[in-house]
């Protein structure tokens, strides 16, 4: 059975830092993962994800510099370490996997979805 696990948000300030895991099961490490976040009132956004063996890592532009993501295939985990917090960084953050390949940043690609955690940056 397919379950994704995020964990790790919370309430900052600008310029905190948090970091997010993603623990999954029924997936192996040929499988593709990603971090999206969804703001109240807006659409869910692709924010980072990191190729298979950790060759290539994607971000959106809004968080370049920022945020690192990282995977534990060992482990089956994913990470989002989160610096330099700012207000607009405010979502429900969700880890999503697919086993199929196509352009990352679209969320249609990807077939699970964990419940996602909540990040409050307040300014």
């Amino acid at each position: 059975q397919v379950q994704l696990v995020e964990s790790g948000g919370g309430s900052v300030q600008a310029g905190g830092s948090l970091n997010l895991s993603c623990a999954a099961s029924g997936y192996t490490i040929r499988d593709w993962m990603a971090w999206f976040r969804q703001a109240p009132g807006k659409e869910r956004e692709a924010v980072a994800t990191i190729i298979v063996g950790g060759e290539q890592r994607f971000y959106a532009d809004s968080v370049k510099g920022r945020f690192t993501v990282s995977r534990d295939n060992a482990e089956n985990v994913l990470y989002l370490k989160m610096n330099s917090l700012k207000p607009e960084d405010t979502a429900s953050y969700y880890c999503a996997a697919t086993k199929r390949t196509g352009p990352w940043n679209h969320p249609e690609l990807y077939s699970s979805w964990g419940r996602g955690t909540q990040v409050t940056v307040s300014s």
